[in-house]
């Protein structure tokens, strides 16, 4: 749970950031370009450092290990196939990574910010779901419980009787959730078959391809290079990172349908206590009784 209390932290970092920059007239598309460029040096640093890439000896083809981890329940890849796995995995989460941030921004005009923060939120089914199925990870009686109280919190802090007037199911708003999910599944899909040493190739990937495509629209969009914007996005890329890092190595430990709503909803816990002691933000009777239910999801969570 270490790992899973770090990984959150990180997360809430990024939102405190964002919020510290919100009343300045800053371009996002810059400020993720440069968030994912930060991160994808510091894994580059870390592969490098830690040399992952050298004396790695190939004992048989990637394509046969892959073939025998699909008949095999519980199967990790060796070092060399651990690397490939996580340059094909990381290379697609990039892409789910980049694109789950722009439909959100089309969301964000087309339904609001409250439909578009509580659908990329409950983005978390999608792993959670899936890890049921296909890996067989049921929570107890009591988490299926938290899990529950942690998904209403989720919506409770996100919508509002302004937002759900807005509300119309739009393909948008279905691409949102199913991108921002895949984003957070392709974690557990590299942790579930391979070598956790070797996750920063994968970090180093996801968020290479995310900054390859990220710059190419803020070039297009003929955005201006300046410094404060830039190294908003480094302070917003280096939390964006070890959120992920932290993440995969929780799930060697915690089951992911577990995770998943943790990770979610401690966010949003430590993103209102942030707000309330850091910008002296109120916290509204709504929001209060939302953490309310995140504190008594995390306790029958960890039971």
């Amino acid at each position: 749970m270490f790992y899973l209390f770090l990984a959150t932290l990180c997360s809430a970092t990024i939102a405190l950031i964002f919020k510290y920059t919100e009343n300045s007239s800053s371009n996002r598309y810059l400020i993720t370009s440069a968030n994912y460029f930060i991160a994808f040096a510091i894994s580059l640093f870390i592969v490098l450092y830690r040399k992952l890439l050298s004396g790695v000896v190939r004992t048989d083809s990637f394509f046969n290990e892959y073939k025998f981890l699909l008949s095999q329940d519980a199967y990790i890849l060796s070092p060399y196939s651990s690397i490939v796995w996580g340059i094909i995995v990381g290379g697609v989460a990039g892409f789910f990574f980049f694109s789950s941030f722009i439909f959100y921004q089309k969301s964000v005009k087309e339904n609001g910010v409250g439909i578009s923060g509580t659908f990329a939120k409950l983005g978390i089914l999608i792993p959670m779901i899936f890890s049921i199925i296909f890996w067989r990870e049921l929570p107890s009686m009591l988490q299926w419980i938290g899990i529950g109280l942690s998904l209403v919190s989720i919506v409770m802090v996100n919508l509002s009787s302004k937002s759900l007037e807005k509300f119309d199911i739009r393909p948008t708003i279905i691409l949102l959730f199913v991108l921002g999910g895949m984003a957070e599944f392709s974690n557990k899909i590299y942790q579930n078959y391979a070598l956790n040493d070797y996750k920063a190739v994968f970090l180093f990937c996801t968020f290479f391809v995310a900054f390859s495509i990220s710059i190419l629209f803020t070039i297009k969009d003929g955005v201006k290079f300046n410094l404060k914007d830039i190294f908003t996005g480094f302070a917003v890329g280096i939390p964006n990172l070890f959120s992920s890092y932290f993440l995969i190595l929780s799930l060697d430990t915690v089951k992911t349908s577990v995770a998943y709503p943790v990770f979610s909803a401690g966010s949003i816990l430590l993103i209102n206590l942030g707000g309330y002691f850091i910008f002296k933000e109120k916290i509204s009777m709504k929001n209060k009784f939302a953490i309310a239910l995140i504190l008594i999801a995390l306790v029958l969570i960890n039971i």
